[in-house]
């Protein structure tokens, strides 16, 4: 990899800039119970942003694939009925817009669905600043694999010491840990900073708006120095 271009800020988009975090809760909550398969709403958020086969494998103890499989086109079905709930996480869009006029990439790093992917970029309303992004169709194993952090780090164009990754939850932490891209954590997904630096993030703030409010002081500003 050539590291021509501009150094990459890589987002996650669930918890991170949009607030979805809870209504995956509650749609992956239904469509458990629809196919008999008991589950813990707390559970339930502690696993929102991992892979989601493996979300289902990890919850579903021993249900059948037929079971599992339901489950997964159930959670589609209700995240979508849901979809009129979702909103901006506070600064997001703004947060965006400053990494791009500090002359760096906004990448948008996530393997959500492209269905899902679709209903979020509109809601975040900023494809303008945003110069690659990722969706589930990239990788067979997403997070807390790397695979999805090292796709975007590709579609970037660099490598993962020009990089910094914008998360919410553990598995944000451990997919770019294991990419070697430093992570910072915020706090609006829902997970307490103990366990966003115990996972390996490097600083962790309250939302999009308090990190850009510090920007200068976060490692995103030590891409441009």
């Amino acid at each position: 990899m050539s590291d021509s271009r501009e150094p990459a800020v890589l987002f996650d988009i669930d918890g991170t800039l949009v607030d979805s975090n809870y209504l995956h809760v509650h749609a992956w909550a239904c469509a458990f119970s629809d196919v008999g398969i008991a589950a813990d709403a707390w559970h339930i958020h502690r696993s929102i942003g991992m892979d989601g086969s493996t979300l289902v494998d990890t919850l579903s103890g021993d249900a059948d694939e037929d079971a599992k499989q339901q489950a997964k086109d159930l959670h589609s079905r209700y995240y979508k009925d849901l979809a009129g709930l979702l909103r901006v996480l506070p600064g997001a869009q703004q947060l965006l817009e400053h990494v791009s006029s500090m002359g760096l990439q906004a990448v948008l790093a996530t393997s959500a669905p492209e269905d899902e992917l679709s209903i979020l970029r509109d809601v975040l309303n900023r494809d303008d600043v945003v110069s690659a992004m990722t969706s589930d169709s990239d990788v067979e194993t997403a997070k807390p694999a790397p695979d999805i952090v090292e796709v975007a780090l590709r579609r970037a164009g660099v490598t993962a010491e020009r990089a910094v990754f914008v998360g919410d939850s553990v598995w944000d932490a451990k997919a770019s840990g294991r990419a070697g891209v430093p992570c910072i954590g915020v706090l609006s997904g829902g997970i307490c900073r103990a366990k966003l630096m115990e996972a390996g993030t490097r600083a962790v703030y309250r939302d999009a708006r308090d990190l850009d409010k510090q920007i200068d002081d976060t490692p995103i500003a030590d891409l441009i120095r």
